[in-house]
């Protein structure tokens, strides 16, 4: 009796760990729950907003991302990089980074959701001459998921 009461608990254990790392580690949840958002355009003076680059992203082996990426400014400092029309595979620990040619990175942040239009400000420093890619990249696992080369 002892013997089954020690594989069962063994068992338990084996499955809370295995649960954890599946849910809380790996996220494999985030395959087949999407992430929607509908984000409204940057605050941006609506007469002046012009579009500064755009691309189109395309996908990495075993991953989609479809859609256009859109720099808009207003003629100031401030300027948006808008992904509209969004959708990508989900993953865990998404980022959106722009990327140079020599490999250097400016974060702009968490993806707020795989599915949908949202807004990230670019720091005034940012040179769009030099950063000229923008990406999608799983953190976790440092695995490109898609870019929008801008032009």
């Amino acid at each position: 009796m002892q013997n089954r009461v020690r594989i069962a608990l063994g068992g338990l254990i084996v499955a809370a760990i295995a649960g954890w790392l599946a849910f809380g580690y790996f996220g494999v949840q985030s395959l087949v729950i999407d992430d929607e958002v509908a984000e409204a355009g940057p605050a941006l003076a609506p007469d002046k907003t012009e579009t500064l680059a755009q691309g189109t992203f395309s996908g990495s082996t075993g991953h989609s991302v479809e859609g256009s990426a859109l720099v808009l400014g207003d003629g100031g400092e401030q300027r948006f990089l808008r992904l509209d029309s969004f959708e990508a595979t989900n993953g865990p620990d998404l980022k959106v980074y722009l990327r140079a040619d020599d490999d250097r990175y400016v974060s702009l942040g968490a993806l707020k959701g795989n599915i949908g239009s949202q807004n990230y400000e670019i720091p005034p420093e940012v040179d769009l001459a030099t950063y000229r890619t923008v990406q999608i990249w799983c953190e976790r696992f440092g695995v490109l998921f898609g870019d929008a080369p801008l032009a």
